[in-house]
C-alpha cells in the first residue's frame, strides 16, 4: 500500500532521479532512504544532506533556495514537493553530521545513509513528530527497516550509547509493541505477531 498519493511519489521520485544527475554529492535520508532500502514504500518528500557546505552556491544558482532558521535546514519547493536539504555546521540532525557522512553505502548509484544509523534519525523524527501524519509514517518506516533490511543491533546499540541517547532502545520496542498499522507491511495481524516477538528478541 502507498501511504502518500502515487501520482505525488511517482513526481518526487523522478525529482530524485534528476539531481542525482546534478553536479553536486548529496547523501539520502529520510523516507526514500527507507524505500532505497526496503523498496517498500515511496516518499512525497525529499531528505538529502550535502557534506560540503560550498557546494550550496550551486544550487542556489538552479533553485530558489530558501534558508529555514527555525528547523535548521534549506528548502527548496517544486509545488507539493520539498527538497529538505542538511548541511555540516549549520543543521541539527539526531546524529552528528560528521558520523552521518562517515555511515554511508551505495545504494542504486545514491549515496544513501546505512540502515542502522537511518533508523535512528528516523526515530528523531518520531521522537519529534508524534501522533501526527508524518509521525505515522515514520513509525511505518521505522517498521519497514525492521522486517525488510538486516539490522546491525549492535551497532544500532553502540551508536546509541556514542550519542548519549540509549532511551530510543526502550522507545523502539514500544513502537514494535504498539504497532497497528500492519497492512502497510503487507501483513495481517497473525504475520506480525510472530515477526514481533522476534523483534522484541532482537533489540
Amino acid at each position: 500500500m502507498e501511504f502518500w498519493n502515487s501520482v505525488l511519489t511517482e513526481k518526487s521520485w523522478k525529482l530524485l532521479q534528476e539531481l542525482k544527475k546534478e553536479k553536486f554529492r548529496f547523501i539520502v535520508i529520510g523516507g526514500w532512504a527507507a524505500y532505497l532500502w526496503t523498496k517498500q514504500h515511496k516518499s512525497k518528500d525529499i531528505d538529502v544532506i550535502i557534506p560540503d557546505f560550498g557546494e550550496l552556491e550551486s544550487l542556489k544558482q538552479k533553485y530558489e533556495l530558501l534558508k529555514n532558521d527555525s528547523l535548521k535546514k534549506y528548502e527548496v519547493k517544486f509545488g507539493e514537493i520539498d527538497l529538505d536539504i542538511y548541511v555540516p555546521f549549520y543543521s541539527r540532525l539526531t546524529l552528528s553530521m560528521e558520523e552521518i557522512i562517515t555511515d554511508v553505502k551505495r545504494v542504486e548509484s545514491f549515496e544513501v545513509v546505512s540502515p542502522e544509523a537511518l533508523l535512528i534519525l528516523k526515530q528523531g523524527a518520531e521522537n519529534e513528530r508524534g501522533e501526527s501524519i508524518k509521525g505515522q509514517k515514520d513509525r511505518i518506516d521505522i517498521l519497514t527497516l525492521l522486517c525488510f533490511t538486516e539490522i546491525d543491533f549492535k551497532k544500532y546499540y553502540e551508536t546509541l550509547k556514542r550519542n548519549d541517547i540509549l532511551f530510543f532502545r526502550q522507545r523502539l520496542k514500544e513502537i514494535v509493541n504498539s504497532f497497528r498499522d500492519v497492512e502497510h507491511l503487507g501483513m495481517n495481524v497473525k504475520d506480525y505477531a510472530k515477526i514481533k516477538k522476534e523483534l522484541l528478541n532482537k533489540i
